[in-house]
């Protein structure tokens, strides 16, 4: 299995992100998912008006979020890769919401690609179950523990 994942920053923050970490987290995920093929997927890093616009169109929801994603319609090919979808990251969000701290701000865009790829794979947190699934996964992918793998606040 091979990982292609392109990234683009339309934010005006920088270094928040590596694209070897993400493609690492990306192996790490699909490998314990169980997933074998080839995947391609794409990273928005945008400000909040950005994905403020993309929460309103889409979840009919006021105000900006952290991280959506948009899972591939249809199980397209793309120069022999599966299309997986695309994850979208608002950074200004994360700056807020690490209070500007660099380190804390990486390790939240760490969890928030991984929570937008396990939405990606089909996971879901609309019940106790499905919270609970996302929790240990986020756990276990990221080697974290479970204050850093949820903010109830964040995750509605």
């Amino acid at each position: 299995m091979t990982v292609s994942i392109e990234v683009r920053n339309e934010s005006t923050r920088r270094g928040m992100h590596r694209r070897d970490v993400l493609e690492r987290i990306a192996v790490r995920v699909l490998e314990g998912e169980g997933v074998a093929d080839d995947i391609e997927l794409s990273v928005l890093f945008c400000d909040d008006p950005f994905i403020a616009e993309l929460n309103r169109r889409y979840r009919k929801k006021k105000g900006p979020t952290d991280v959506l994603s948009f899972a591939q319609e249809e199980d397209t090919a793309v120069g022999g890769a599966r299309a997986l979808g695309d994850i979208v990251i608002s950074l200004e969000t994360v700056e807020r919401f690490c209070e500007a701290d660099p380190a804390r701000m990486r390790g939240e865009v760490r969890l928030l690609f991984c929570h937008g790829l396990l939405h990606l794979l089909g996971n879901d947190h609309a019940d106790a179950a499905g919270k609970k699934r996302m929790l240990e996964l986020q756990q276990r992918y990221l080697g974290i523990d479970s204050d850093a793998a949820w903010h109830a606040e964040k995750r509605r």
